[in-house]
């Protein structure tokens, strides 16, 4: 991707998550227009106020799930036999390799309010055993007027424990006024969960995604507000992404769809304890063959 000459905007779309006892959220990525940020291919807020959140076991390829609570807590179950209660400024951090499957429930009596995002995995990665991480304690980058949790990757002199396969960033900034140091090689977006913030000639509020594109080394920011910033190296490769997948072709997403519909019959994704026999199924694939979503060629 080239250098935008100026940021855009790109709006969520409301969608059901987890099946009848689900909530609804907002999706801010995938966007036909782009399709990741850096290897960022999917985000997902919820929240402030869900009583309940209820996703029962459903199975990932091709990618890591990285859940990111703002207020409440919540239950994470998987098949490599994890069992953890995430709190705010915590991080959980699942890595399907070939497969895996888990649940995530709502814990505790308050509301719920998240973040939950992917990374796709590069193609060398894909294969690997699936992997899950608990990180309970995240480094701080701080300078006047900021104080960002680092959670994925690398800000300033702050980096994440948390494993990544391609180089990138995650964090979550309370700002007054400031710059924050970025990287030029990388794709940067930002989401505002509180307040205003004036950033590259603009003011953004909660809702929309905000790219601001590569080229950028700074980037001054004036709030209060709270926001979190992704970004990344461009990712090389054109992914398909449907339901709970990312693959490169059709047929590597129709052969995870068959082994999750196989059950206990198929040992590629494991079992969720707790949960008896529930589970989310797959939905019946269209009648074509998915192609890959090509990455656009921004400014040119």
């Amino acid at each position: 991707m080239s250098n935008l000459t100026a940021p855009e905007f790109f709006e969520a779309r409301e969608v059901p998550l987890g099946g009848v006892r689900g909530v609804q959220v907002d999706r801010l990525l995938p966007q036909r227009e782009l399709p990741t940020l850096g290897a960022w291919c999917f985000l997902d807020r919820f929240g402030p106020d869900v009583a309940e959140m209820v996703v029962l076991p459903h199975p990932h390829i091709g990618l890591q799930t990285v859940t990111w609570p703002l207020s409440g807590e919540i239950r994470h179950r998987d098949s490599v036999g994890s069992d953890v209660i995430l709190r705010p400024g915590q991080l959980n951090l699942m890595t399907s390799g070939r497969g895996v499957s888990h649940s995530e429930v709502s814990a505790g009596t308050g509301p719920l309010h998240a973040l939950q995002l992917w990374v796709a995995l590069p193609a060398d990665a894909t294969d690997m055993p699936a992997a899950f991480e608990h990180h309970p304690s995240l480094p701080r980058y701080r300078d006047d007027g900021i104080d960002a949790l680092v959670f994925m990757g690398t800000l300033g002199d702050a980096e994440s424990p948390a494993t990544t396969y391609t180089p990138l960033v995650g964090a979550q900034i309370d700002i007054t006024e400031a710059t924050v140091p970025l990287r030029s090689d990388f794709e940067y977006g930002l989401l505002v969960l509180d307040g205003v913030v004036q950033v590259a000639g603009v003011e953004v509020k909660p809702g929309p995604l905000l790219y601001l594109g590569t080229g950028r080394d700074s980037l001054a920011m004036t709030g209060p507000a709270r926001v979190v910033l992704l970004g990344g190296e461009p990712f090389p490769d054109d992914l398909v992404m449907w339901w709970n997948f990312v693959g490169r072709g059709h047929d590597e997403i129709a052969e995870a769809r068959a082994d999750w519909e196989a059950g206990t019959r198929g040992r590629r994704f494991g079992t969720v304890e707790g949960h008896g026999g529930d589970r989310i199924p797959a939905p019946i694939l269209p009648n074509l063959r998915l192609k890959p979503r090509r990455q656009p060629r921004r400014g040119t």
